[in-house]
């Protein structure tokens, strides 16, 4: 209690006074509308005819009006010339006599109403009453009060553009966070996220939480250093770079890498997307890039990011579609302005990220704005051991669970891809009632990411049943009959997804591919249909994703790598995406599809005779998959007898083996080999 009572007295007044005015109550603008609209609507239906509000009425034939004034009722009358009607309000004496009740229940002017029909005659009756004694007040008239009505009707429209005027700024004020009559001017501000410098933040992402990518870490950590000690690289004369760009396949982890430089170097970060600066409205766009690095020149030194920076940074002038793109074009030419505006050594960094470089203007890439491109790839063996190691900490996994195993599984594999994996292993362990993730469920995992959820009511005769086992056992004979082909993991006739059966590989990460290599490739990639014509005697549409695929891979060994004998060392790859006619002639269009006919045929022929010489494994082969629906590479083996090659990635595995026995104690080494 002590604590709380001095804690006010220790402090200044000015930020009392501050907190008592924000406990003030807020005006709020929608209770004044209320309180107009009930105004209005009040004048509207009272405003006219205030007289008499203080009485009841009754509406009578114009006879009855007469035979009240007769009987001498009335008080005084007034007549209405432009609604022809008249009102005799009755005498206090005489209203019981009328209205059957008192004074307390009708008020203290009630009246009686009825229409006329002419004024002459209206006066000549009253007239009349009035020499014989029966009225002795005067016939008085008034005109309709509607002068308000016709102010009303005439202000109404432009009331109404106001009301609806202020209703659309405050919904864009308030969806840029602002809100109030103040935010329409705030439009063109930037809208980036800044993390300050030294921020409290447990969920701080550093370089230890970015697994592998050894390459593309080096090249920011570099960048690191220049914010942290930028007088040992400007005493030597060097420059600051004012920009990094990442680029690679989505999934990569080039934000996440972007977070890390800003968590290890410990200076404001400014996160924006690329689309934040696209609006509907005139100029916003450039406005909210100034507005942008105004505020990273106050913090400098500092990072700027813009994510997915092909939103607004793509090639001018080679849009195909007609109409202007005037409002993106100024955007990134004023982007273009402030990248190559202020001080060299301004402390101000610009990294962005794209997975579609080549789309890029050419000025946005040159020396000066951004300085580097940092190529971030997807992660080849090692570097999915490691990020799988990253993604397993908070995984309850079983103790014999292989790592490399599950590397080994996912080539191709993203950073994202994989902690996919990691999250769907732990849901299919939970499904199951699991006390912790094993080997089947993570390889259930891959088979449902990459092939699909597993259809177990898919009902299949036995003869469409026997034809997927041909087909995918002719897959299986020629892979693991060919020096080239990919080495084979599983296989399948278990229908997911749209797939009737698939066969699981470990593509060998090559850095450069032979002819040799994609031949073998194709020919095993053909094997199922050759499968079916040899051993069924019919062809099925179930080859129709491998006959794509092999005629993709030939008019890229033809038309783009000059693979082809007739069309040798030509490539007619055109890098402009905007371009609709084909940088050859149709001559040479002929010549290419004839190629690609041969090729094709070419490695058909090839894959029916392997198949032909190794009938009696593959009809094996077929048999077991009709049993079991699901074989490895040892079933493989035990039919065909083990592999007389071995793969590159058998052999990276084999020296990272080797490699961490070498670094283990002697007496640990001597234990392995015994065992």
């Amino acid at each position: 209690m002590d604590k709380q009572n001095t804690q006010p007295n220790q402090r200044p007044s000015a930020p009392k006074n501050k907190n008592n005015r924000n406990k003030m109550p807020r005006i709020n603008l929608t209770w004044l509308y209320i309180v107009i609209a009930i105004a209005l609507g009040y004048l509207f239906f009272a405003g006219g005819d205030m007289q008499g509000s203080s009485g009841v009425s009754k509406n009578v034939e114009y006879s009855v009006f007469q035979e009240y004034v007769k009987l001498g009722y009335a008080n005084k009358i007034i007549a209405n010339k432009d609604e022809e009607y008249v009102r005799m309000y009755v005498k206090p004496e005489h209203i019981r006599d009328i209205f059957k009740a008192g004074v307390e229940q009708t008020g203290k002017q009630p009246f009686v109403q009825a229409d006329y029909g002419s004024s002459e005659k209206l006066e000549e009756f009253i007239s009349a009453q009035k020499e014989l004694g029966n009225f002795t007040g005067e016939l008085s008239y008034k005109k309709s009060n509607d002068t308000f009505m016709q102010i009303f009707w005439n202000l109404f429209p432009l009331l109404m553009i106001i009301f609806v005027w202020m209703f659309i700024m405050r919904r864009m004020g308030s969806s840029g966070g602002g809100g109030g009559m103040g935010s329409i001017f705030n439009v063109g501000r930037s809208r980036a996220q800044l993390v300050e410098k030294g921020s409290d933040n447990e969920s701080k992402i550093t370089f230890k939480d970015v697994a592998g990518q050894a390459s593309a870490k080096q090249e920011v950590q570099e960048i690191v250093e220049f914010l942290k000690k930028p007088q040992k690289f400007t005493d030597l004369g060097g420059k600051i770079p004012k920009g990094a760009l990442l680029v690679g396949p989505p999934g990569t982890g080039k934000t996440l890498l972007a977070k890390a430089v800003a968590g290890e170097a410990d200076v404001p970060f400014f996160s924006m997307s690329g689309s934040d600066f696209v609006e509907m409205f005139v100029g916003v766009g450039a406005s909210r890039v100034r507005d942008l690095f105004r505020q990273a020149k106050e913090k400098a030194p500092c990072i700027i990011f813009i994510d997915e920076i092909d939103a607004v940074g793509r090639a001018r002038g080679n849009n195909a579609m007609m109409g202007g793109n005037d409002e993106r074009e100024s955007t990134l030419n004023q982007l273009l302005t402030e990248m190559d505006g202020f001080g060299t050594n301004s402390g101000v960094i610009i990294m962005a990220a794209t997975n579609r470089a080549d789309i890029l203007d050419k000025a946005l890439l040159r020396a000066g704005r951004f300085d580097r491109q940092i190529h971030v790839d997807l992660p080849d063996l090692n570097e999915r051991k490691e990020v799988f190691q990253v993604h397993l900490k908070p995984i309850k996994i079983d103790k014999s669970l292989d790592i490399d195993l599950l590397a080994r599984q996912t080539p191709g594999f993203s950073g994202a891809d994989i902690a996919n994996v990691c999250n769907e292993a732990a849901l299919i362990a939970a499904r199951h009632g699991k006390q912790a993730v094993s080997k089947e469920d993570f390889i259930a995992a891959v088979d449902r990411i990459v092939g699909g959820l597993e259809k177990k009511t898919k009902v299949m005769t036995e003869e469409e049943k026997r034809t997927i086992a041909l087909h995918e056992a002719g897959h299986a004979t020629i892979s693991w009959n060919l020096q080239y082909a990919n080495p084979l993991i599983k296989v399948t006739i278990v229908p997911r997804g749209r797939a009737l059966g698939a066969a699981w590989y470990l593509p060998e990460e090559r850095q450069i591919t032979t002819k040799e290599q994609m031949l073998d490739e194709m020919c095993a990639t053909l094997g199922g249909r050759a499968a079916e014509e040899l051993f069924t005697g019919h062809i099925s549409s179930g080859a129709m994703n491998d006959l794509e695929r092999v005629t993709k891979q030939a008019y890229g060994m033809i038309a783009y790598m000059g693979m082809s004998e007739a069309l040798p060392n030509l490539c007619y790859y055109n890098q402009n995406e905007y371009s609709w006619q084909r940088p050859y002639s149709e001559a040479t269009a002929k010549q290419i599809d004839e190629e690609v006919k041969r090729m094709i045929a070419e490695q058909y022929e090839r894959a029916k005779k392997l198949l032909l010489e190794k009938k009696e494994g593959h009809a094996a082969l077929a048999d077991l998959l009709v049993e079991r629906e699901v074989i490895y590479a040892e079933d493989v083996e035990k039919i065909f007898g083990k592999r007389p090659w071995v793969s590159r990635t058998e052999e990276l595995l084999e020296a990272q083996g080797e490699k961490e026995l070498a670094e283990q104690p002697n007496e640990q080494q001597a234990e392995q080999k015994e065992e």
